[in-house]
């Protein structure tokens, strides 16, 4: 499928036409403000689709809205309609074309002209009102406060928020393109309006706070919770500000005569990632808990892992290495340990199922 999309350097434009180009069975044809109107015939005339993202929200003069948003898209809809072709039209609009703005007014119009196609020819065509879209490769201070919040929180630049109860209606950029890509796949004849979901609300004051915990999370370590819904999305938002020089960060390192430690990540709630270093022969932990787990994961070198119960001084040993990826687990009510027995530095991965509370630690010192 020869998809034309209109807009093609702009935000969406950008993420449509990197997803076409990773998927088999596209061909994305991109048309963008600096091509002359004289090659849109010959674009559309090859397309079997088109997605019409190009459109004018910040002129230099409010004519331009007209121009930029009705015009084009009229122009648009007459070359589909002179193929003689059912030529699948997807149309991104903005929730302003419920208001009475010159945007809103310009948006609205593009609708019509979008309509009276799908009217007169039976072409398919699809209307989608957006409300703000955020994600990678968004313009900070332009028209996404999302965009402008995490490239300035990321660049370490002031924010400036006016009113912190605004609520805010949101759409994440991959969830559009997805959905673009899914209505490609077999639109009806005719108009049909569709929505983008989920769609996600927050206060101003709340996205500028949410925003500046993941810069914060770099210094206590604490992840936010990053891996689901709105969070996971605008942490991926606000990773992509970050300027290269701060793809990079360092830990924390303690080290004594044993070897080194150093915690990695912890979670609100399911614990924290570390690594720890001992030498040949060194012996480390001899301790147990009566509530915390443990997972070590042997990544270098020769390890023996011994385990005593505190109550019945039965004992048992666990051998492992580099060599073998083996998870061995701290259980409750076993003391345990665990001894270089190789030549070389041994390197161990651990995960505990909490963060460790020096007020509450759960270590209760105790020799295997």
């Amino acid at each position: 499928m020869k998809v034309l999309v209109t807009g093609s350097n702009g935000f969406i434009g950008k993420n449509l036409m990197v997803r076409l180009g990773e998927l088999e069975g596209y061909d994305a044809i991109g048309f963008d403000r600096d091509d002359s109107l004289d090659y849109l015939a010959e674009w559309v005339e090859r397309a079997d689709a088109v997605v019409h993202l190009a459109g004018i929200n910040r002129p230099k003069d409010v004519k331009e809205f007209a121009e930029g948003n009705v015009d084009l898209t009229v122009r648009l809809c007459e070359l589909i309609a002179a193929t003689g072709r059912k030529i699948p039209l997807i149309i991104s609009s903005s929730i302003q074309a419920e208001l009475a703005n010159p945007y809103g007014n310009s948006k609205r119009g593009a609708e019509v002209a979008g309509q009276a196609l799908a009217e007169n020819t039976g072409n398919p065509v699809a209307i989608y009102r957006l409300p703000g879209v955020f994600g990678k490769w968004c313009r900070p201070n332009y028209n996404s406060v999302v965009a402008t919040f995490c490239h300035n929180i990321a660049n370490d630049l002031p924010i400036q928020i006016n009113d912190p109860a605004a609520a805010l209606k949101l759409v994440y950029v991959d969830d559009v393109v997805g959905e673009f890509i899914r209505v490609l796949k077999g639109m009806p004849a005719g108009l049909f309006r569709s929505e983008v979901s989920p769609v996600y609300s927050i206060t101003l004051g709340d996205l500028a706070t949410q925003i500046e915990m993941f810069k914060n999370c770099r210094e206590s370590l604490v992840s936010e919770r990053v891996g689901t819904g709105l969070v996971r999305a605008l942490y991926a938002t606000y990773v992509s500000y970050l300027p290269p020089a701060k793809f990079a960060y360092d830990l924390p390192k303690y080290g004594d005569e044993r070897g080194v430690f150093v915690e990695m990540l912890k979670t609100q709630d399911s614990g924290q990632f570390s690594f720890f270093t001992a030498h040949p022969g060194i012996t480390r932990g001899g301790h147990y808990h009566h509530t915390k787990t443990e997972k070590f994961l042997v990544i270098k070198g020769s390890a023996r892992f011994g385990f005593r119960h505190v109550v019945t001084n039965e004992r048992y040993e666990v051998s492992t290495s580099g060599d073998r990826p083996q998870v061995v687990e701290t259980v409750p009510g076993w003391t345990h340990d665990i001894t270089n027995v190789g030549e070389n530095e041994m390197v161990v991965m651990l995960w505990a199922n909490e963060i460790f509370d020096r007020d509450r630690p759960d270590t209760i010192a105790s020799k295997v």
